[in-house]
């Protein structure tokens, strides 16, 4: 939750007592937990642990005030809950109401956010690929070196790409041309998509492109720009974003509440007038 701060020590020195409402949060498990925070340094991880920790215990704790018996679900796939995180979920789904968001809201949101609901731009494009792994410099610099043997030949004579990508090519397309078909957003290496978008149709790339497969002569043959899309069909879309938003903002304050009212040592956790929560 934003607005924590931990003032625990790291591991291996002395540690600060943590403890919700006089239950103490041992500093082993502190240290079991921090494999569940990536973190680019072990204070970061080791705060975020600790502030997960007490965050749990503190709903269980409430949980158990208001008598939350566990009823455990499974998912789809067959995993199933624990009981602590069906206690918790039962707790939140009980204690925090989250209105439905109204179509004009969801409205508002699209006409405010029109990019987010744009159809992907589809392009339609061949490539000759000179396979080579960067690590492998002389390979690489062959590579390159090919690379760009070919593409003076191709602005001489642009007609025969596709006999040089049948000739060079190390990639599966090569035996169809070098035609790639159909690619969208994500399909490729990002260098790959970048020199792609700025292709005109029928525009050869003007230098080869580099990426962790090699080197790349690029071919636009074609591309068909992206549309938005009507609010008919998104509008489900719409409205689970903006529902999910509102489920954050009201578990945190409902945290927030939860924190103002306990007492809470060697941690720091924003409450209820922190979050303005009335």
């Amino acid at each position: 939750m934003s607005g924590c701060a931990v003032h625990t020590q790291l591991p291996g020195g002395k540690p600060v007592a943590v403890s919700v409402n006089g239950v103490a949060i041992v500093r082993e498990t502190i240290v079991r937990e921090m494999q569940h925070h990536a973190a680019a340094k072990p204070i970061a991880a080791w705060q975020q642990a600790a502030r997960a920790l007490v965050i749990r215990e503190l709903l269980l704790q409430e949980a158990r005030r208001l008598a939350v018996a566990p009823q455990p679900i499974s998912d789809a796939e067959g995993r199933r809950e624990t009981d602590e995180e069906a206690t918790i979920r039962q707790l939140i789904e009980r204690e925090v109401v989250v209105p439905e968001p109204d179509d004009e809201s969801c409205r508002r949101y699209y006409e405010q956010n029109r990019a987010r609901f744009r159809s992907l731009d589809i392009y339609q494009a061949s490539h000759i690929l000179f396979a080579a792994l960067p690590l492998d410099k002389e390979a690489y610099a062959q590579a390159r070196a090919d690379a760009a043997a070919v593409l003076a030949t191709l602005r001489d004579n642009p007609d025969s790409f596709e006999a040089m990508a049948k000739a060079y090519s190390r990639c599966p397309s090569g035996s169809q041309g070098g035609n790639l078909g159909q690619i969208t957003t994500g399909q490729t290496t990002p260098e790959f998509e970048q020199a792609l978008t700025k292709l005109a149709a029928g525009e050869l790339g003007a230098e080869p492109v580099a990426t962790r497969y090699g080197f790349h002569i690029i071919r636009l043959e074609r591309k068909i720009d992206g549309q938005t899309l009507p609010y008919e069909l998104v509008a489900e879309r719409v409205a689970g974003y903006l529902r999910e938003s509102v489920r954050r903002r009201a578990n945190a304050q409902y945290i927030a509440r939860l924190v103002s009212a306990a007492r809470i040592e060697g941690i720091e956790l924003a409450g209820a007038s922190e979050m303005r929560v009335h």
